[in-house]
């Protein structure tokens, strides 16, 4: 299965948090899943490093990549076609480029929740 991570998802995985859910924990340690972080995902961890509200090794960024790389998780970008898709779609999520990520790239979104 094709998954996309949800921000809380993937820093709770990374960092082995208790709030990471069993059937979570199933999905990201299982090695038939292909696991995804979005460039957007990845912006949001370092603003939150940036203004003091996450606490990661430095640099943040460094970290993040190299989390990535252990734990298998491809970086998803962000292209033109996925914005030109929200026109089309009248119910998206509240997260509207991870919506539209997840419909064109065909990935499961992994939210905190859910």
């Amino acid at each position: 299965m094709r998954i996309l991570l949800d921000t809380p998802v993937f820093l709770w995985a990374i960092t082995e948090d208790s709030r990471l859910s069993h059937r979570h924990q199933t999905y990201y340690r299982d090695p038939a899943s292909e696991l995804y972080l979005s460039v957007a995902a990845c912006w949001e961890i370092l603003i939150m490093v940036g203004v003091k509200k996450l606490d990661l090794p430095s640099p943040a960024s460094r970290f993040l990549m190299h989390q990535m790389e252990m734990n298998r998780i491809a970086l998803l970008g962000v292209r033109a076609a996925h914005f030109e898709e929200l026109l089309k779609i009248k119910d998206y999520l509240s997260d509207r480029s991870a919506s539209v990520k997840m419909l064109l790239e065909h990935l499961a979104l992994l939210l905190p929740f859910a």
